[in-house]
């Protein structure tokens, strides 16, 4: 109980909530993982949070990658992984030093700008992207640069995905892979460079894994009982819900 005794009660059920909602995202309620970003930007701070989440997200990816790996469609991985490589570096050096406050000034913008594509590829059909090598170059870069800030890129690869028109379990699949590799790329940097990995962070996040494992089987047991035609509906609502939380955030 001394690890958590500096927090509250209304802190503890939101880290342990935020968790649970990990699992759930990475079970494949894609979107959902933004209130996840909200609520431990509450409890720790914006770049404290995410020595606390990347741990937990790596847990989680292994997860999602065992549950899920054959499903992986590996082109779009190799056409990702590049860029989203480039972009941690940028916010690797970036974002070691950013104030509090522009940073969530950077992510509210990058979010509301990604809802606004969402919509207009959801409702203008004739929207032609997924051959756009610029469209694939821009989601990558900005997916890593917004994982390595707040853990965000889940927005992006959503966007990337949502374009692509995957159906259900190969988004999943091929999420799964690609955020395992690019967290388990992230953990150096934040132990060695930012320093927002320690020990104590680490025991935090043991006495959270179990209810990450939970949300993981509850959104395994949900996603199965979404039909292919409407996982898209569901993945663009709790993205643009998770977009007005992290806009909200003052």
């Amino acid at each position: 109980m001394g690890l958590f005794a500096a927090y509250s009660t209304t802190s503890l059920l939101l880290i342990a909530l935020s968790a649970f909602i990990i699992g759930l995202s990475k079970a494949g309620l894609k979107g959902i993982d933004m209130l996840n970003v909200t609520i431990m930007t509450i409890v720790f701070g914006g770049k404290a949070s995410t020595g606390i989440v990347l741990p937990l997200l790596c847990v989680a990816d292994i997860l999602a990658v065992k549950f899920y790996h054959r499903h992986a469609k590996w082109e779009h991985v190799f056409k990702l992984m590049p860029w989203m490589v480039i972009g941690i570096l940028v916010g690797v050096f970036v974002g070691k030093d950013l104030n509090e406050a522009i940073f969530r000034k950077i992510m509210a913008t990058i979010i509301v700008l990604t809802v606004v594509i969402i919509l207009i590829i959801e409702f203008r059909k004739t929207v032609i992207i997924p051959g756009n090598k610029a469209f694939t170059a821009s989601m990558g870069l900005v997916s890593g640069f917004t994982t390595m800030l707040g853990n965000l890129a889940g927005a992006f690869s959503n966007l990337y995905f949502l374009a692509m028109r995957l159906p259900k379990n190969d988004f999943i699949g091929t999420g799964a892979w690609i955020f395992l590799i690019i967290n388990l790329f992230k953990l150096p940097f934040q132990v060695f460079y930012w320093k927002n990995i320690t020990a104590t962070s680490l025991l935090t996040d043991l006495a959270l894994v179990p209810f990450l494992i939970l949300g993981f089987w509850c959104g395994l047991k949900l996603v199965a009982r979404i039909k292919d035609d409407l996982y898209r509906q569901v993945v663009i609502v709790l993205t643009l819900i998770g977009a007005i939380f992290i806009f909200l955030k003052r």
